[in-house]
């Protein structure tokens, strides 16, 4: 439990330290994120985790570790399409690109908060009532089984989106231009911008893709602080992975049907323990690893036709 506190405390210090620097150094100025700053920065922390999965490995357990990995990059490929949805929602507001990183950094703040509770309440539910871990085997199951079905969503309408109704009905809302600002005076009066609505979606888009990557994770690891760090990681590395998306991640079309794998391997990893089976971390780790590898691959040696 010591080895664990102390990589707690690390962990804390990293996230919260790398938070304070981004927005009071890096990004003090609203600005264009270009592809060389988002690849350096996802690359970063790509490594952040890599390492922090070392030092698990080292003070705690291979199969902890194991466990890690594979909840991060589980939890790294769910959110590729949590940033399609995210893409779609600046390009509806017309947001200038020098205000996109502004939005994806109090977004996923939020974002950060709300998996703290979410995970924290599956850790409750799950100690108190472990077959909850076979509805989420099931769910998993759906959500892979519709994976291999659907194609992503092209359009998404806005206009009648529930999010943004609510907010129009209990706060007051401008039309002038926003200029990075979440809210502004007019004639005396307080008024919340369409910056500030985007950030709402951001949000309200996490939490309803948190509802396949909470129960993805905790059926990889029932550690709370194994579930915990490895999405809250994954989480921090969007920001500079949305900037590559439009760039890169568009060439690997077959990563969307790795995940559906995935889903589908640790939704019957889950049910199998009914008929008290058991899979092994590593061997999890194995077969997540080599799903996504090989979506890569299949991506690249059979392209998209355009």
């Amino acid at each position: 439990m010591e080895a664990q506190s102390n990589l707690m405390i690390l962990f804390t210090v990293i996230i919260v330290g790398f938070l304070a620097v981004d927005l009071g150094y890096f990004n003090r100025k609203s600005h264009k994120i270009e592809f060389k700053e988002a690849l350096y920065q996802s690359l970063f922390w790509i490594a952040i985790a890599l390492v922090f999965g070392f030092l698990v490995s080292l003070y705690m357990s291979k199969e902890l570790a194991a466990e890690f990995i594979s909840a991060y990059v589980t939890e790294k490929m769910l959110s590729v399409d949590n940033l399609f949805v995210i893409m779609l929602i600046f390009s509806f507001f017309k947001l200038e690109e020098k205000y996109h990183h502004k939005a994806l950094f109090w977004g996923i703040l939020g974002a950060i908060v709300f998996r703290g509770i979410f995970i924290g309440a599956g850790a409750y539910i799950i100690h108190q009532f472990y077959w909850v871990l076979y509805i989420f085997g099931a769910v998993l199951l759906y959500t892979g089984i519709k994976l291999l079905k659907d194609k992503k969503e092209e359009h998404i309408d806005f206009n009648n989106n529930k999010v943004i109704k609510f907010a129009h009905k209990i706060l007051p809302f401008t039309n002038s231009h926003h200029n990075g600002r979440f809210f502004v005076r007019e004639n005396g009066k307080f008024y919340f911008t369409s910056l500030f609505m985007i950030v709402l979606l951001v949000e309200a888009t996490d939490i309803i893709f948190a509802v396949d990557s909470i129960p993805a994770v905790f059926a990889i690891s029932q550690n709370l602080f194994i579930v915990f760090t490895s999405n809250i990681l994954a989480i921090m590395g969007l920001r500079a992975l949305f900037f590559l998306i439009e760039n890169v991640l568009h060439r690997f079309h077959h990563l969307q049907k790795g995940l559906a794998f995935i889903l589908l391997f640790i939704g019957l990893k889950m049910l199998s323990g009914i008929f008290g089976l058991h899979i092994s971390s590593l061997l999890s780790f194995g077969v997540i690893m080599f799903a996504l590898f090989s979506s890569i691959i299949l991506s690249v040696i059979f392209p998209k036709k355009i």
